[in-house]
């Protein structure tokens, strides 16, 4: 891989990678808190909740140091929870999470480029994520790199924008 992605491996997330999945969680909750930014709550994510996502092959990480997760993401074939019974061929990404010691280094765009090329390799000509409503910043980061404003999803506590890409362009 060439450009900010060179060296960086994306692999299947392990058992024991719930915790290091969670400290990164939590080290970003705990981040947004104090920045004022409000996308996800500190303790939203159980453990359970976790455990039962990377035993269906959903976690996926990118390692730092030993026992260190750097990068996550959670790859999907369907969302039925955010983007209801649509059946269309697609991709979706959640949980996209990075260290922020990596911040400005790539790494982000690097898992979404990722996620694309799993979709790609799928053959599905979509690739889709979330963000709450809530949060501009991420919306524009997600813009930037292409994706579109769809629709829109209440949920009791929240509602998030829904935003897709076309595959042949990425």
């Amino acid at each position: 891989m060439r450009g900010p992605g060179a060296g960086v491996v994306v692999e299947p997330a392990r058992p024991d990678d719930v915790g290091a999945i969670l400290a990164l969680r939590t080290s970003l909750e705990e981040w947004m808190e104090t920045a004022g930014v409000v996308q996800w709550p500190r303790g939203s994510l159980p453990r359970a909740r976790v455990e039962a996502q990377l035993a269906a092959g959903e976690w996926h990480v990118v390692r730092g140091a030993p026992g260190e997760v750097v990068g996550t993401l959670r790859l999907l074939w369907a969302d039925p929870e955010f983007w209801g019974a649509d059946d269309t061929p697609a991709v979706y990404v959640h949980g996209l999470m990075t260290a922020r010691s990596r911040r400005g280094t790539g790494l982000g765009r690097t898992l979404l480029d990722w996620a694309a090329e799993r979709g790609r390799a799928a053959g599905v000509g979509l690739f889709r994520l979330d963000c709450r409503d809530t949060n501009p910043v991420l919306r524009r980061y997600y813009e930037r790199y292409g994706f579109a404003v769809v629709g829109r999803r209440d949920f009791p506590l929240f509602s998030a924008t829904l935003l897709q890409k076309p595959l042949d362009g990425v």
